[in-house]
């Protein structure tokens, strides 16, 4: 046996109006049980298929064919480029690139890839971009 304060007059109320709305659902449907789903039945797509866009940011060599050499990264792996900027100072440039939405398996290829580069001394960071229009 239960006994105590109880949840109040509000949610007690609630609940007992919720069942008689289940019961009257029931009489409707002349079912004496609970209802089918109304939930489809979906298989769930792999997440490398998920398409999404990513900024990456690459310490690289700062010399002469090295934006060429990464946007052949990109090609190789077909993911465009939205934006790159540069920066840096010295022998090392820092590159920012942000990618048009492209499926996650291309994406994950395409870091490993530019991780196996000469030029780029280090892949800095990898953020992907939720919500933001191609």
């Amino acid at each position: 046996m239960f006994y105590g304060r109880g949840a109040g007059g509000g949610p007690t109320a609630s609940a007992v109006l919720g069942d008689v709305v289940a019961v009257a659902r029931h009489i409707a449907d002349d079912s004496i049980g609970h209802r089918e789903s109304d939930y489809a039945d979906r298989e769930i797509a792999p997440f490398s298929a998920a398409r999404t866009k990513l900024m990456i940011r690459l310490q690289v060599a700062d010399k002469p064919g090295v934006l060429a050499t990464i946007a052949q990264a990109f090609a190789a792996q077909g993911v465009s480029i939205q934006t790159v900027r540069q920066g840096g100072a010295g022998n090392d440039a820092e590159l920012v690139v942000v990618t048009h939405a492209a499926s996650e398996k291309s994406l994950a290829a395409l870091v490993k890839d530019l991780s196996a580069l000469e030029i780029v001394r280090k892949v800095e960071s990898v953020i992907r971009v939720e919500g933001a229009p191609s």
